[in-house]
């Protein structure tokens, strides 16, 4: 290495000069206390963004727990959502079991009868404990947002638009409709007159 190579790698570099006459004004401007205070506030601004940006990894952390965590409580609230529902239907499941046991050991039948009315009721009753009510039909006036009619039969002993019949039963859950009642509605009887004037339309329909 020359001289001329020496010179040039001791004279700083044009940043560094920069930089050096920049602390220098600092030094010159400031008094020691001065730049003391200056290093403590850097120091203090360093270790606040430090303490931020841990912050920010916790909450990240968080975040996508939070996030596993909801998709794992979905999960298993699919899996397991009638769990409630099933365990109350057991006891009725226990009720059918004994009703064919005493069925098989034959008897009048009266068993058995017995055992499904148990049934029957115990399971209406898990019905209405998880919100699910059945729908008043035979009797009623025939409502189309819960009665679904199939037939209209002719009676003189019920109003007309009367539910006479009910095929199945219908059912609601809380206040949404599961299933409408199937029902026969009532109408009135077509009388011989009536009959005879409609053929008489019918006939002068025809002659036109």
């Amino acid at each position: 290495m020359n001289e001329k190579d020496t010179k040039e790698s001791a004279q700083p570099a044009e940043g560094e000069e920069k930089l050096s006459t920049f602390e220098q004004e600092i030094k010159d401007e400031s008094s020691p206390s001065e730049i003391e205070k200056l290093r403590q506030d850097l120091a203090a601004k360093e270790l606040e963004a430090k303490k931020n940006y841990d912050l920010y990894l916790r909450q990240v952390a968080d975040l996508e727990n939070f996030k596993k965590r909801v998709a794992r409580e979905k999960e298993e609230a699919i899996r397991y959502g009638n769990e409630a529902l099933v365990k109350d239907l057991l006891p009725i499941l226990d009720n059918v079991e004994r009703a064919v046991e005493h069925a098989e050991l034959g008897g009048n039948g009266k068993p058995l009868l017995t055992g499904i009315e148990m049934v029957l009721k115990g399971f209406l009753e898990v019905l209405e404990k998880h919100g699910v009510t059945q729908i008043a039909a035979k009797g009623e006036p025939f409502n189309p947002q819960k009665h679904e009619a199939f037939a209209q039969v002719e009676s003189t002993d019920h109003e007309p638009n009367t539910v006479v019949e009910e095929l199945h039963k219908g059912y609601f859950m809380a206040d949404r409709l599961l299933r409408p009642s199937l029902v026969s509605v009532a109408k009135l009887p077509e009388t011989k007159e009536e009959n005879s004037e409609q053929t008489k339309i019918e006939k002068n329909e025809t002659d036109d």
